[in-house]
């Protein structure tokens, strides 16, 4: 079974775990990694032989336009992440829609190609914004991957299936969670980023292999920073954050490389048609 590839591009210091530690006025003055990672990403992914979808910030966007150039003309697929890494329950329905159309439009100026899929920062679409589905709908996005069905300090909707599904009975939107796994009656997250990094290799496969046994195409998802051991490192952020930023990164890329020789895998908007047509309308209890 096709999985999905996804890789969210933002630079080691836009990152949740440090937004209470790190200014956003002093993101331009910081040392810049993302395009080096990203170029190193490129290159895994080229050496596999593999595409994937890049969920990218407008703010990276705007500062590294051959990045964005690169990711397309190398056929991946260029998504959207927002402008610049606010999640989504803590602004109005008015200013999301706002960042949806200046990241777009700052895409798809860069990148001359459509941008169909979003993915919020921190997966930060759930209870609080019953607002954003219907708003992604109206900008005709395709698909979202921003709802986590786990229960988490920094955000996760735990009510909320674990495949795809349609928020809206109106669009044919999908809204397809990242890999979960099943255990004990219990849903715990196992698609990637910092769990795949502190975790053992082999929970992360058997998750993805056990969504395949069901059925269904996992899509995996990492940030482009968690390839590199050699950031710089926020000495004043709590030891909680630094903890959950800095472990497992100089394992990661072999964990990756190891997934994208043991599975198959593809961009994400080459499996949403098959996801729009099995989706099942799902909402929240009122």
């Amino acid at each position: 079974m096709r999985n999905g590839l996804s890789v969210d591009v933002e630079d080691w210091f836009q990152v949740g775990a440090f937004e209470r530690t790190i200014d956003r006025a002093d993101w331009p003055a910081l040392e810049s990694r993302v395009e080096a990672n990203c170029d190193a990403v490129l290159q895994i992914f080229a050496d596999a032989g593999v595409t994937g979808t890049f969920f990218t910030l407008g703010w990276v966007a705007e500062r590294f336009p051959a990045l964005i150039k690169r990711i397309v003309a190398a056929g991946h697929e260029l998504a959207s992440h927002g402008y610049d890494h606010k999640r989504v329950f803590t602004l109005t329905a008015e200013e999301f829609a706002a960042d949806l159309e200046k990241s777009r439009a700052i895409l798809e100026d860069l990148g001359g190609v459509p941008v169909r899929g979003y993915r919020a920062p921190s997966f930060s679409i759930d209870a609080r914004t019953p607002w954003a589905h219907p708003i992604l709908a109206e900008q005709g996005y395709a698909y979202s991957s921003s709802v986590a069905p786990v229960v988490h300090d920094h955000y996760g909707w735990p009510q909320s299936p674990r495949t795809a599904w349609r928020p809206l009975s109106d669009s044919d939107l999908v809204e397809w969670p990242v890999a979960t796994a099943h255990v004990a009656g219990r849903t715990l997250a196992a698609g990637g980023g910092g769990f795949m990094r502190l975790l053992p290799y082999r929970f992360t496969r058997w998750a993805i292999a056990r969504m395949n046994e069901e059925g269904h195409p996992a899509i995996l998802y990492f940030h482009p920073w968690e390839i590199d051991p050699g950031q710089p490192r926020v000495a004043d952020a709590p030891l909680k954050s630094k903890i959950r930023h800095y472990s497992g990164l100089a394992a990661m890329a072999g964990k990756l490389k190891k997934l994208l020789d043991e599975f198959d895998w593809t961009r994400a908007d080459a499996l949403v048609p098959a996801q729009q047509e099995r989706a099942r309308p799902w909402r929240a209890a009122a």
